[in-house]
């Protein structure tokens, strides 16, 4: 295997078992025999694990905000309609086989220090959630896009972490029914 294709193998094998069980549960060492790679690979690339949960968590911010952003546009073509068929595609999110619930929410848990770069970076990927959000409320012509998408984004949010807690998939649509609420309330 070439050293970036090891690389990757590696970032993909941890992302899964990282959202699969958490951070601190998964030790290097299993990372390493489910992904086939040798212990250098891994300090070789990244040096720690600590940049390793980095490196999965870029890629499954980049991975998330342009997939949840591709099945959104793909089911609304119209801006005004996105805002709602967010919540179709956090359906289909939930209702996959690999939904384990946020992986962001549980970094942000286990490595709860405001400051460790692990709970920025999901700090950062909120922020890009809030921020695709905003972009469609702005699209949409709301009169103030940033406090209905901060209204949306705890919609979302919640149905995200109800769905993990309580493994009640039903949470989007129900989230759904109080953005329309939300939206006819203007």
């Amino acid at each position: 295997m070439r050293s970036k294709k090891k690389k990757e193998q590696l970032v993909d094998t941890a992302l899964r078992l990282f959202c699969h069980h958490g951070f601190r549960a998964i030790g290097v060492d299993t990372i390493l025999a489910e992904a086939g790679v040798a212990k250098m690979t891994l300090y070789n690339n990244f040096g720690s694990k600590e940049a390793l949960i980095l490196a999965a968590l870029k890629k499954r911010d980049e991975e998330h905000i342009a997939w949840l952003a591709a099945e959104t546009e793909a089911r609304a073509a119209a801006p005004e309609d996105r805002l709602l068929t967010l919540f179709e595609a956090l359906d289909a999110w939930f209702a996959g086989g690999d939904f384990h619930g946020c992986p962001f929410l549980k970094a942000s848990d286990e490595f709860d220090n405001q400051d460790d770069p692990i709970h920025r970076a999901a700090l950062e990927h909120k922020g890009h959630l809030l921020g695709l959000i905003r972009e469609y409320a702005g699209a949409a012509g709301a009169p103030d896009p940033g406090r209905l998408a901060g209204e949306i984004y705890l919609l979302v949010e919640g149905a995200t972490v109800v769905a993990q807690l309580t493994d009640d998939r039903s949470t989007a649509a129900r989230a759904r029914q109080a953005a329309e609420a939300l939206l006819a309330a203007g």
